[in-house]
């Protein structure tokens, strides 16, 4: 670069000066903004896209394979390739299309109120998958694997279902109220089973809670079986009565829609989350004994305390979710199949969502569109609604693999530095 003596030229030497100055400037805004994708980009939430990028791929891989008009038009592909690319864009477009209609928005419906009838559904859907993840991700953040979803979901279902149809003579509010704190003070205590087991003798919460499913669901069949329990008065099948109408959660939208007032319970339920972990000081304490529990019992932090406490909060949420199916969902009677496998569903979502609040809220409602939405495409595209389920198992399979999707999608690695771009006068700087 020429230098310029500025005795000789001071007008032209703070030109360069200003054009220096400014140059800077730009070069720093660059870098907070590369900082900033640099950081987006090596998260979880990348990860996490990655993911159902990577499963949605695949499944359009098996609606290929699987379509019947791919496969003929595929038998002459060399003579009229242009046939096999339509039928291989019709199949995958029209299952895909099918999918979101049936999931969120349904353009063929003649009025609005129709229209969104499927998000209304995936929303449902949505309500006890949202709940029973937060269980599964706040434990998740405290070092536990609270694998005990499905029994603890029937345990709070068998408590709210009783006091629902069990107790008669109250009043709406105070019925559904009583309800409620009763599902989920059983799912607390099924889970905290597992959490004092931890705390007191070391038992594996994994190998617990498994076991707690099996003693909950053979437990909730005994009863259902019973006459004089739970099973329904003049009845010969393994279920309970109706839950009256002073025990429902009434309609959110109105009676038209399958929607209740499940959901605001799950988004309260997401925000409490959000602030224990957050903003509270026991949620720091989980966050501290997920991370290091040696260095969280140095640091003055009761670790048994804490595993029980957090086994206990999480089997609430959990709890909710069965609440959510037996007061909302499920209210002409339920059996021992009340779960539909959320449990375990809630393990995905939780994973999915990065064990973070409002991620496991997102996910809740990814795999309810897909539930809702896999049923439709079955229905009109003639699609197999296990390739949903292959979707949803391969997004656990790419989440459970990190560095794969790192490395397909070219993410760079967490808490490596941004590449620095060098500013134009640094480059003639060097070039002189």
């Amino acid at each position: 670069m020429e230098k310029v003596d500025p005795a000789a030229d001071p007008g032209l030497a703070e030109a360069l000066e200003q054009d220096r100055a400014r140059e800077a400037e730009l070069a720093e805004e660059d870098g907070r903004w590369q900082d900033a994708f640099h950081r987006i980009i090596s998260g979880g939430w990348a990860v996490s896209l990655g993911a159902i990028l990577l499963a949605v791929l695949a499944g359009s891989l098996m609606i290929i394979v699987t379509d019947e008009a791919v496969q003929q038009a595929s038998g002459y592909f060399f003579s009229r390739p242009s046939d096999t690319f339509a039928a291989v864009g019709e199949a995958v477009g029209g299952a895909y299309s099918a999918l979101f209609q049936g999931a969120v928005y349904n353009f063929q419906a003649e009025t609005f109120a129709g229209a969104i009838r499927p998000l209304t559904q995936t929303l449902t859907n949505a309500t006890p998958l949202i709940a029973a993840g937060l269980g599964v991700a706040i434990a998740f953040r405290a070092g536990l694997l609270n694998i005990g979803g499905q029994g603890q979901m029937l345990m709070s279902a068998a408590a709210a279902g009783w006091v629902g149809f069990g107790v008669t003579g109250l009043p709406f509010p105070l019925h559904l109220i009583l309800a409620l704190v009763a599902g989920i003070l059983a799912g607390a205590l099924w889970a905290g089973i597992a959490g004092l087991l931890k705390a007191r003798t070391g038992a594996h919460e994994v190998i617990v809670t498994i076991m707690l499913n099996y003693v909950a669901f053979y437990l909730l069949s005994y009863f259902l079986a019973t006459p004089g329990l739970m099973q329904a008065p003049g009845s010969a099948n393994p279920k309970t009565p109706p839950t009256p109408e002073s025990a429902q959660l009434p309609p959110l939208l109105g009676e038209r829609y399958n929607l209740h007032w499940g959901f605001i319970l799950a988004l309260i339920a997401v925000a409490v989350v959000w602030w224990i972990l957050n903003r509270s000081a026991v949620g720091f304490s989980y966050r501290a004994v997920g991370q290091n529990p040696r260095a969280a019992r140095v640091a003055g932090i009761d670790v048994s305390r804490s595993t029980v406490s957090v086994m206990l909060v999480a089997g609430a949420l959990v709890g909710l979710a069965g609440v959510t199916q037996v007061l909302g969902t499920v209210t002409t009677g339920f059996g021992a199949d009340i779960d539909a496998g959320i449990g375990f569903d809630a393990i995905t979502v939780a994973l999915l969502g990065n064990s973070n609040p409002i991620g496991v809220l997102g996910a809740g409602i990814l795999f309810g569109g897909f539930k809702a939405g896999g049923s439709a495409m079955q229905a009109a595209e003639g699609i197999p609604i296990e390739i949903v389920l292959v979707v949803q198992s391969l997004i656990v399979l790419f989440i459970a693999a990190p560095p794969l999707v790192r490395a397909i999608f070219r993410l760079p690695q967490p808490g490596s530095k941004p590449k620095k771009k060098r500013s134009q006068a640094a480059r003639k700087e060097v070039a002189a």
